[in-house]
């Protein structure tokens, strides 16, 4: 291989070097695999969890355990949309008049993807999941009781009723969040700064 074979060969390799290193920057792919590894055994465990709770509880605990993990869903929903949309100016003005929660809140704000990203995608989806045990195992304690056309009939029902009220809490939320995207974030530094 002549000289300058050599040389063009080790610049390809270069720049290809440097274009995954881009990537990985771009693109925060460390935080990708950190955040994939946690949630698999977050959602593992949470599932396990909430089948040993739901399995002990009567009908009417499961139920409002399945509405609390829903409204929890929703909740982290309005955090993270308020994140990702709030600005940083009125928490450095907070900041400079020694409001203590206020580097908190441009902590949070200087690290939105990931915030936003734990909020919507860890959270929100740790509580589909658990939310789908929970009426999963809610069908189970009823169904002994049922036909079998009952049974179909209770399954559209719940299925239904927790993805409407999933869905339209987070509609709601995300209005809630648009809106009061300083306070919320203001409101979650304040109980993120508590010693």
């Amino acid at each position: 291989m002549t000289k300058w074979k050599k040389k063009i060969k080790t610049a390809n390799q270069r720049s290809e070097q440097n274009h995954i290193e881009e990537l990985f920057k771009k693109y925060n792919l460390k935080w990708v695999a950190l955040v994939s590894f946690w949630t698999f055994f977050l959602a593992a465990g949470f599932h396990y969890l909430s089948e040993q709770i739901l399995i002990q509880a009567t009908i009417v605990p499961a139920f409002i355990i399945l509405i609390l993990i829903i409204f929890l869903g929703v909740f982290f929903d309005m955090i993270g949309i308020a994140v990702a949309v709030a600005s940083e100016k009125p928490f450095h003005a907070m900041a400079a008049d020694k409001v203590p929660s206020a580097r908190k809140a441009i902590q949070l704000l200087k690290n939105a993807g990931m915030v936003s990203n734990i909020c919507n995608d860890v959270v929100g989806d740790i509580c589909g999941i658990v939310s789908g045990v929970a009426s999963a195992t809610i069908l189970l304690k009823i169904s002994p009781e049922l036909s079998s056309t009952q049974q179909i009939f209770v399954t559209l029902i719940l299925g239904g009723f927790v993805a409407s009220l999933t869905v339209g809490g987070k509609a709601i939320g995300k209005n809630i969040a648009l809106e009061n995207s300083h306070q919320l974030v203001h409101a979650v530094s304040k109980v993120m700064h508590i010693p």
